[in-house]
């Protein structure tokens, strides 16, 4: 048995594809799927129900699965430490700028000054990609939508709750106003979020909208991601649901409109890998930051 199985097969676990896993990896599917197998015949149990277009761990698979992930956790940890000498250390996160704002860029700054040998990698990754890297040991932090995967690996806290509001483009008829009542969203087609690379979305949105009554008109066009959304909102009558942080990224032929009242806000949730120094101190200091930048506000009942 070899290191590289062990990686594979997590990020078949990660994936729940061995498609989608293999694009990860950079590797053909039936080579990966081959890998898989050799893993499987040499520890004698079947780690993995294969299925048309998916994946599911059988109960061997589910509990190899715990011990591979602390296993290349505690390589690349090894690893580290014996190329560490002079280098600098990282700390690896991912988040989603819009539910950050302001907060991230500051608390960067100060966590380069309370600990400059360490190299900030960050990424911005949809939820789905941020929990894939995670559970193989690929980022150290995470700051995500509202999650519901079970992982055992992070400590989560809620950083931020985001107020939610309206994107369209200039020409929309609903841009001409100044905030937006929900009750206006009737016969306004609404652009999702694809639910492979963000699963909590869609379920937000319906229960934002549903105490006013609306049930969504939605695009069959979901995007794979914002920048990709953006570009649907530009080409059609359409808008789109996003946390209020967006409208520091949207392009000049789109606007924002806040809602009133207000839905039920984006939960943005913080999470951490356990034991990690670095890790706690820059999420101490991105709360701090995220407290200072936020009032509190009053939000209707979940």
């Amino acid at each position: 048995m070899e290191l590289r199985h062990l990686r594979y097969f997590v990020a078949v676990a990660a994936q729940g594809s061995f498609n989608r896993a293999a694009e990860r990896l950079h590797l053909t599917q039936p080579t990966l799927s081959r890998q898989v197998q050799d893993l499987e015949e040499e520890l004698g149990v079947v780690l993995v129900t294969r299925r048309a277009n998916s994946v599911m761990l059988t109960a061997a698979g589910e509990s190899f699965h715990e011990e591979a992930r602390d296993i290349l956790a505690q390589v690349d940890q090894a690893v580290k430490r014996v190329r560490g000498g002079d280098k600098y250390e990282a700390l690896r996160i991912g988040y989603i700028p819009s539910l950050t704002g302001g907060a991230m860029p500051r608390a960067i700054g100060r966590f380069h000054a309370a600990a400059p040998r360490v190299r900030l990698e960050l990424s911005d990754l949809s939820p789905h990609e941020m929990i894939g890297l995670a559970f193989v040991g690929q980022l150290d932090l995470v700051v995500t939508l509202d999650v519901t995967a079970d992982f055992a690996a992070f400590s989560w806290t809620e950083l931020h709750r985001v107020p939610p509001v309206l994107v369209m483009s200039r020409s929309h008829p609903l841009a001409k106003l100044e905030e937006v009542p929900p009750g206006r969203l009737h016969d306004v087609t609404l652009h999702y979020l694809n639910h492979h690379n963000y699963p909590e979305y869609a379920p937000l949105v319906r229960a934002m909208l549903k105490p006013f009554g609306i049930k969504p008109r939605v695009s069959p066009d979901n995007a794979e991601g914002i920048i990709p959304l953006f570009a649907a909102l530009e080409g059609g009558n359409g808008a789109a649901i996003l946390p209020e942080g967006v409208d520091r990224m949207i392009p000049k032929s789109l606007v924002t409109r806040p809602f009133s009242p207000l839905p039920r806000p984006f939960v943005s949730k913080m999470g951490m890998r356990k034991s990690n120094p670095h890790a706690e101190i820059f999420a101490r200091l991105l709360v701090e930051e995220t407290k200072c930048l936020h009032a509190s506000q009053p939000w209707p009942d979940s």
